[in-house]
């Protein structure tokens, strides 16, 4: 898959595709419904798929302050749609000239000029170029004047709702990690370089690996169950907080895991961190040693649910043995 950060950076190689435009924030299963809906569609023309997707994200540039966390970061998010048959991301930056763009220029520079678009899908209620006067309507005129064609994203739905990154942020925000799982399509997961910390951990029999969000805000909070990726012997389960720290007096929110029955070294290893089951909220604790009696309980707590899942695979193991044994007679 290649990136491509900005118009600048489009050439001739990159003149005809087919396209989708937005966020992507989580690359959920809604997501990925369009993603294959155009994978299909770059078979029938012959061309390159492209996402085309804006950093920051619009949200973020008109109202930094109450911007929504994000699911994914750029980061996260290039490599989840690595695996979704994407051909080229082009990675707009949204800035004052791209805000102030009217819609009619936005479909001439970018879709017909610099990508050469053959097939563009987008939502119903997209909007785009300044003042938001760009939409569904104005795409499908400029597609008859141009020669592309648009359509709508289909929707996906799970359990009778809509599939979106607003309702996987409800369900993270309250801790409900196996249905954000469900709706993504895979367990939550975060990226980082593991970092040099203040080390407390390793004074009480717990050493973490450090890594820092680089977000503004996080969709999570709390002490989870999680496994690390992206180290030899991977997966290595383990608990991990994320959040600010306020019985140390942290001031930025940080991603720590302790890993289980691990004795390596972590750091400058670029790792991924997929959170199954949340422990408890994060809470401030009147002393250090009251910190360390909780982080006990945390740790066996993480332990006893992978034991749980630990069986339960053995069962269904067991059970699908027996029904195998069942169709063989």
């Amino acid at each position: 898959m290649e990136l491509i950060r900005g118009l600048h950076n489009l050439s001739d190689r990159h003149h005809g595709c087919v396209a989708t435009i937005g966020n992507f924030d989580g690359v959920h299963l809604g997501h990925q419904a369009v993603l294959g809906q155009l994978a299909e569609k770059a078979d029938e023309f012959g061309v390159p798929t492209t996402v085309i997707t804006f950093e920051p994200q619009p949200q973020e540039y008109f109202a930094p302050d109450n911007a929504v966390p994000r699911l994914t970061r750029l980061r996260e998010k290039l490599l989840a749609l690595r695996r979704f048959s994407v051909d080229r991301v082009l990675c707009l930056s949204f800035n004052r000239m791209l805000a102030a763009l009217p819609a009619e220029e936005f479909i001439e520079h970018i879709l017909v000029n610099g990508l050469g678009v053959r097939y563009l899908v987008v939502g119903d209620d997209f909007r785009f170029g300044a003042g938001r006067r760009g939409d569904f309507s104005l795409l499908q005129a400029a597609g008859e004047k141009y020669g592309f064609q648009v359509a709508h994203m289909h929707t996906f739905a799970l359990g009778g709702e809509r599939v979106s990154s607003t309702r996987i942020r409800a369900e993270l925000a309250r801790g409900a990690m196996e249905p954000a799982e469900q709706l993504l399509g895979r367990p939550y997961r975060m990226c980082g370089r593991v970092v040099h910390g203040d080390k407390r951990g390793r004074t009480i029999g717990f050493p973490t690996a450090n890594i820092r969000l680089h977000r503004k805000a996080s969709p999570i909070s709390g002490v989870f169950a999680v496994e690390l990726f992206g180290v030899e012997g991977d997966p290595w389960r383990g608990v991990a907080n994320v959040g600010v720290r306020p019985t140390v007096q942290g001031l930025r929110p940080l991603l720590e895991v302790h890993l289980f029955d691990f004795s390596g070294d972590l750091y400058g290893h670029h790792v991924y961190v997929d959170f199954l089951h949340k422990v408890r909220d994060e809470q401030r604790f009147d002393s250090f040693e009251a910190l360390k009696q909780q982080i006990h309980v945390d740790a066996q707590q993480a332990r006893d649910y992978f034991n749980r899942i630990y069986r339960r695979d053995a069962e269904d193991a067991e059970e699908n043995h027996k029904d195998d044994e069942g169709a063989c007679c």
